[in-house]
């Protein structure tokens, strides 16, 4: 993974809840394998320590350009192995990780029950000790708390130096609020960052996202926010490099072995193909195919064998960089280094190509052009228009909060709609539960490395009912390293969620935390302006006429969602259409008030005012049907 240059030392404000770890890392950057040798670093979600791995590896690389400096988490690391192994690349794997001058390994933690990948990390530390050679590492806990963890790897932690981060006080928080502010070019009235920097927050992700929303609001009031906005704000809140070539020494003796056959004759075509053996021996190709010419006495056409291979090679780069760029774990396969298996390798691009089936794209139907504006959901709204201006850059991510039928849905389409006309931005729009779906069926096909390959290549994900991940704990880990991998290459992220994701049982403290970190927006039920403008869209009329009083009625209605006021219309539009009349406020207090009364006269309601199945089991409360005696007034409401 390439280091990111906003996460630098520059950008990492220091307070005594990470001083000690940041002296250590910088001392680490400068000189390289001299001192804390592994460095591990630890501390909770989203205080900084992957920001300052990062930042090791830019120090380090900006005083010293020809440092090997090798960055990726663990689940990277262990993919890496395992593509490695099954292209029988073993020791091309060890090579390249021990030859590196710093390594620098995220996500420690992902050790619990690998014991495999345990030894094969003990191993490394070791090597790369022996050679002076620097490792840090980072987890979200101590050594000694990562469960089943080989003791003498906690052995070789201790024998370099532990450093925690801890919890940013009140100075320190205020100070990253102060410059993320000013980096956004965004001005408080005074003492509106110290209120906020007075909230007690986990960490550095969760106070970034209540900056964030501060923005957010001040960006659609008409005045600038105060004290007592930030205090009913905090009320609201819940709480490569590539792989070395073959053994030195069977190389040097190769090559000797082609010297002397080349010095022992004159002949022209046998030292072409010496040179041609040499020159692609040495770019690790098998070159099985011209040493059989090099054996014969006087082989026909040895210049066309030459130029043949030399073609194929050619292909075999082409095919290697274009799966590359499909799918990196299989670009190390051994294929792609041995031109008579040239077919194999053309048929496994093709298998590549055949598994990236496009990700779902948002409803063409559901745009900004299309969605109504109140004071329910104008900070989401603005947050939204923001996001399409500046993808990847503000809001990310964005998570849009609030009960069903609010138009989180849609806002959240229109957003992908928008992003859509930008050139080049590849965009997946799919529920949680396709997002489950795909994987089982992935997994069940044994296909989940074609299925990660297409998110990782879009340029804007956006997940809707995301709390529908609770609980299920394989969707939860592939969508937080899916989520560090696009957050890390500038992709935008977009969610919907019915709850404050600190609110949600079952959803892992990891990924509420990077949820936080972004805007949280919510969507409340429709205020009065609101309603007012989906009547006047959705009313019949004549011609573009419509009744104020049935406007003003409709707006007075109470409803707590956007779903509701529609169902509301609707029936108004069937009763004028069945009756051939005009809607209006009389005949909409005859449909919505009196057959409510003759309801209750004639049949119990559910108190849940959900209609029980057949089978008794309740529906799902965003797929029902309401109740009606006629069937012009009956409803089938649609998602918004």
């Amino acid at each position: 993974m390439e280091l990111n240059r906003q996460f630098s030392f520059d950008s990492f404000l220091v307070g005594p809840n990470n001083r000690l770890a940041v002296t250590a890392a910088r001392t680490v950057a400068e000189a390289p394998g001299s001192a804390y040798n592994p460095l591990f670093i630890y501390s909770a979600t989203g205080l900084g320590k992957t920001h300052l791995l990062m930042a090791v590896g830019l120090l380090a690389k900006d005083l010293n350009p020809d440092l090997n400096v090798e960055y990726l988490t663990l689940e990277e690391f262990v993919e890496a192995f395992h593509a490695a192994v099954a292209a029988g690349q073993s020791e091309a794997f060890r090579k390249r990780f021990s030859e590196a001058g710093l390594l620098l390994i995220d996500d420690v933690q992902f050790l619990t029950h690998r014991r495999e990948m345990q030894s094969e990390l003990l191993r490394l530390i070791k090597e790369l000790q022996a050679s002076n050679r620097q490792i840090v590492l980072a987890s979200d806990r101590p050594p000694a708390e990562i469960q089943n963890l080989d003791e003498r790897l906690i052995a070789g932690f201790a024998g370099g130096l532990i450093v925690d981060i801890g919890k940013p006080e009140f100075e320190t928080r205020l100070a990253i609020l102060r410059r993320r502010a000013q980096e956004r070019c965004v001005s408080f009235e005074p003492g509106v960052l110290e209120a906020l920097a007075e909230a007690e927050v986990a960490n550095v992700r969760e106070l970034i996202g209540l900056l964030n929303r501060l923005i957010a609001l001040q960006a659609v009031s008409d005045s600038p926010l105060g004290t007592e906005d930030v205090r009913e704000l905090l009320g609201d809140r819940v709480r490569a490099a590539e792989p070395a070539a073959a053994v030195r020494d069977e190389f040097s003796q190769f090559v000797s072995h082609i010297s002397a056959a080349v010095s022992q004759t004159v002949e022209a075509w046998r030292k072409r193909l010496g040179e041609a053996i040499l020159r692609w021996e040495a770019e690790g190709y098998k070159t099985a195919r011209l040493e059989a010419l090099l054996a014969e006495e006087a082989p026909l056409g040895a210049d066309q064998a030459i130029e043949r291979f030399e073609r194929d090679v050619a292909r075999l780069k082409e095919i290697e960089s274009e799966v590359t760029a499909l799918d990196r774990l299989a670009a190390g396969n051994a294929v792609f280094r041995d031109p008579d298996r040239l077919e194999e390798a053309e048929e496994l691009l093709k298998k590549i190509r055949e598994g990236l089936v496009p990700l779902p794209q948002p409803a063409p139907l559901w745009t900004f052009a299309e969605y109504l504006a109140g004071e329910c959901n104008k900070v989401a709204l603005g947050a939204a228009r923001a996001v399409c201006e500046a993808p990847g850059e503000r809001y990310n991510p964005l998570v849009l909060v609030g009960p069903a039928g609010v138009g989180k849905t849609h806002l959240m389409h229109a957003i992908g709609n928008a992003l859509l006309t930008l050139p080049g931005c590849e965009i997946g729009c799919l529920s949680a539960q396709e997002f489950v779906d795909d994987l089982v069926e992935a997994t069940e096909q044994n296909r989940v490395e074609a299925w990660r390959m297409r998110f990782r290549r879009v340029r804007a994900l956006l997940m809707d009912d995301v709390h529908l991940l609770a609980g299920k704990d394989r969707s939860q880990e592939e969508l937080f390293h899916l989520f560090n991998l696009l957050a890390g290459s500038g992709a935008q992220l977009v969610f919907t969620i019915n709850r404050p994701p600190a609110e949600v049982p079952g959803l892992d403290d990891r990924l509420v935390s990077r949820l936080e970190g972004g805007l949280v927006a919510s969507l409340g039920a429709p205020d009065r302006e609101l309603k007012a403008a989906l009547a006047r869209r959705h009313l019949k009329g004549p011609g573009s006429k419509i009744d104020d009083d049935l406007v003003d009625y409709l707006a007075s209605r109470p409803a707590d969602s956007v779903r509701a006021v529609l169902g509301m219309i609707q029936r108004v539009n069937s009763a004028a259409e069945a009756r051939g009349v005009e809607p209006t406020a009389a005949l909409a207090r005859e449909v919505l008030e009196g057959e409510i009364a003759r309801m209750r006269a004639t049949r119990p309601v559910p108190a849940s005012g959900i209609l029980a199945s057949p089978t008794s089991a309740v529906r799902s409360r965003e797929k029902f049907v309401w109740y009606w005696p006629d069937v012009a007034g009956r409803a089938i409401e649609e998602s918004f």
